[in-house]
């Protein structure tokens, strides 16, 4: 006779993450491993039962992007993710990942050029590979699971340092080396942030030699994209696809969206997508369902003030000639017009200094009145005060064009969540409840299966996950349990750290991380290391 299930959920139905109808079905775990049950279970033996009367049970959803990988040492609960039904989340991303950085100074130097976006703790940074880092993200135990991306900025570091020069055939070699190691040791893809120094320096030629790389060991190329790049439209995500067909490898697309201020429609983008995936190649995107974008102040200076790293950019930073220059580049990009510009759409977070504390939450617009001075040189003097570790929140999905990307078959969702400043963008805390409440529910944008297949199964297959994402027998016991008349996101932009609501339970590794819409203070999570 079958031992008794550890944790029974009964009466509920069941969204099993293939995009399949519901169906009624009580779900056993056992040993951390899920079992479907279609008879009657009330005469099964169950150490614990959860009535899921009028809910849906459905796999554990999957953030292809958060920046949470030295906040969670932290915060190892992790509420604004679990709560909202996450139970697996990928860090590493923008190609700002911590490991492998042989050199504790490059570490450093590395930690305050990205405070601004992952933050900075105070704890040891005594790792060095991905293996000692990965490490110590187990030993943490967090709430959820983490899957670990390695940033081409830390192979850039380890092979060239931080300057705009072109790799060598043999720094190359260096760097696909280190990122066979690092994939050896448990990573699942390689990353890319085109807009940060110093992986914003690789080319086209570099990183379709890592992608080849990492699609060897079985990864993926998983980038945030060259912006400036061309026509500034479908050009930087042309770069995207074409490194995927020279490095012959899966490229996903990161917080893709289409913007305001793009001079065309989401239409061509999503064509670039439809046909690389006609010619064979295989390409998927995440996108976030908020109109409002978050990352380091810092990413408004141009590269090259940066290149060198964190001593020199505020070296440069304090020079009058290098801020005319800035002047001049940020009024060629629009950034600045009338003397003034598009301050008012930045809102600024993360500060350290006392003086500047008044100023948390407030617009980079309120801050240059208030000062009465050049705003380029408000802009410099914050980042030198504050060591470059300010954040900023600023508009980003055009809300008229999001819905094409939500709905699109091979779109997933990726928070790309931040965890600094007082007033984050509210996707940290409501991206997934607010697709099914709004979305699905409030205008049947797509359907809850076709939802719960793009949070589950589809980012389980694009991270190589081949036992999460559906709710299936001797799957991993990581599970959801949510109200689809009642879910939905609460935070806003000016009230952004709000709990959803509708999120009843969240389980993790057969252990329940949320009871009844509560955190119940366990750390089941771990990470998924690509298998060798």
């Amino acid at each position: 006779m079958a031992e008794p299930y550890e944790l029974l959920i009964e009466n509920g139905m069941v969204v099993d993450g293939s995009g399949d109808r519901p169906f009624a079905a009580a779900v056993g775990i056992r040993d951390g491993r899920l079992e479907l049950l279609h008879g009657d279970p009330s005469e099964t033996g169950a150490a614990r039962r959860i009535d899921a009367s009028e809910l849906i049970v459905a796999p554990g959803f999957i953030d292809l992007h958060s920046h949470s990988g030295l906040a969670i040492f932290e915060d190892p609960l992790h509420e604004p993710k679990v709560r909202q039904g996450v139970t697996t989340e990928v860090i590493g991303v923008d190609g700002l990942s911590y490991a492998p950085v042989a050199d504790p100074t490059d570490l450093e130097a590395l930690l305050v050029m990205n405070a601004g976006l992952d933050g900075h703790p105070d704890l040891a940074y005594d790792w060095s590979s991905v293996e000692s880092y990965l490490d110590r993200l187990d030993g943490l135990r967090p709430s959820l699971n983490l899957a670990y991306l390695v940033g081409n900025s830390a192979l850039r570091i380890g092979a060239i340092g931080w300057e705009d020069v072109e790799a060598t055939p043999a720094q190359v070699a260096d760097m696909r080396a280190m990122l066979r190691e690092a994939m050896q040791q448990g990573a699942i893809g390689l990353s890319s942030g085109l807009d940060y120094p110093p992986g914003s320096y690789a080319d086209t030629d570099e990183l379709a030699a890592l992608t080849a790389e990492a699609t060897a060991h079985g990864g993926f190329y998983h980038t945030h994209v060259r912006y400036p790049l061309g026509d500034r439209y479908l050009d930087p995500f042309r770069e995207a696809i074409e490194i995927g067909r020279r490095g012959e490898g899966p490229v996903h697309i990161t917080h893709f969206y289409h913007r305001q201020t793009f001079p065309g429609g989401p239409g061509p983008m999503l064509a670039l997508v439809d046909e690389a995936r006609d010619e064979g190649l295989d390409v998927t995107f995440d996108t976030y369902p908020y109109e409002w974008a978050s990352t380091r102040l810092l990413i408004m200076i141009p590269p090259w003030v940066q290149a060198g790293g964190p001593k020199r950019t505020k070296s440069r930073l304090s020079d009058q000639g290098v801020r005319n220059r800035i002047r001049r580049e940020l009024t060629e990009r629009g950034v600045l017009f009338a003397g003034r510009g598009a301050w008012d759409d930045v809102r600024l977070g993360a500060f350290r200094t006392p003086e500047h504390l008044r100023w948390e939450g407030r617009t980079l617009g309120e801050i240059v009145t208030e000062r009465g001075e050049d705003p380029v040189d408000v802009l410099c003097d914050l980042l030198i005060a504050e060591d470059l570790r300010v954040n900023q929140v600023t508009p980003g999905p055009w809300t008229e064009t999001l819905r094409e990307f939500i709905r699109h078959p091979v779109g997933m969702i990726g928070t790309d969540s931040t965890f600094v400043g007082a007033k984050p963008s509210p996707r940290t805390y409501g991206s997934f409840p607010r697709v099914l409440g709004q979305f699905v529910r409030e205008e049947a944008l797509l359907s809850l299966e076709e939802a719960v297949r793009s949070m589950t199964s589809a980012a389980a297959e694009r991270l190589g996950l081949s036992d999460r994402g559906l709710v299936r027998d001797g799957y991993a016991a990581d599970l959801v349990v949510f109200d689809p008349e009642r879910v939905r996101a609460t935070c806003t932009y000016d009230d952004p750290c709000l709990f959803p609501e509708g999120i009843e339970w969240v389980i993790v590794a057969g252990e329940p991380v949320v009871e009844r819409g509560e955190h119940t203070g366990a750390r089941p999570g771990r990470v998924l290391r690509r298998a060798t």
